[in-house]
């Protein structure tokens, strides 16, 4: 059985919760930190700039769903897509950034609460997991944030 909407939306809070913690007790130097070495090898910064971008692109996502939209285009290029938006906040001081995470977090955290067990089925395309429910969606953006931040821990321990 699905998790419900109010399960979901307790889980962005946590999630979102931990994630500002974590960002909040780096040094100014940490930010700096190249943490992938493939592709356009981000920083700390531009992890949590992708933490912002993706916030807002899968609330949009999920309210194309609910509208009786498909989701992403089939063909959709998932890494030019988060290149270009991580580079759109190029510059974006870590506290503006939170604070956009914590707001947006915040926005979709309201999104879900209000949602159905219908809503929470139904289905479209999202840009990694292809075809899959609303609320496979959900989990997976507080998994991902979590996912970065294993990354972002391993390389500055």
């Amino acid at each position: 059985m699905a998790e419900s909407a109010e399960t979901l939306a307790q889980r962005l809070e946590n999630g979102a919760e931990k994630t500002v913690s974590f960002f909040e007790a780096l040094t100014p130097d940490q930010w700096g930190v190249s943490i992938y070495t493939d592709g356009a090898c981000w920083t700390v910064q531009q992890v949590l700039a992708h933490f912002v971008s993706s916030e807002m692109s899968i609330v949009r996502l999920i309210q194309n769903i609910l509208a009786g939209g498909g989701g992403v285009p089939e063909d959709f290029n998932l890494n030019a897509y988060n290149e270009r938006k991580v580079s759109e906040l190029q510059g974006a001081p870590p506290e503006k950034l939170l604070a956009e995470f914590k707001r947006s977090r915040q926005s979709t955290i309201s999104l879900v609460a209000g949602l159905s067990h219908e809503d929470l089925s139904r289905q479209g395309r999202h840009p990694w997991l292809g075809i899959t429910e609303v609320g496979e969606i959900i989990k997976l953006l507080y998994l991902h944030n979590q996912i970065h931040q294993r990354d972002i821990r391993k390389l500055l321990d």
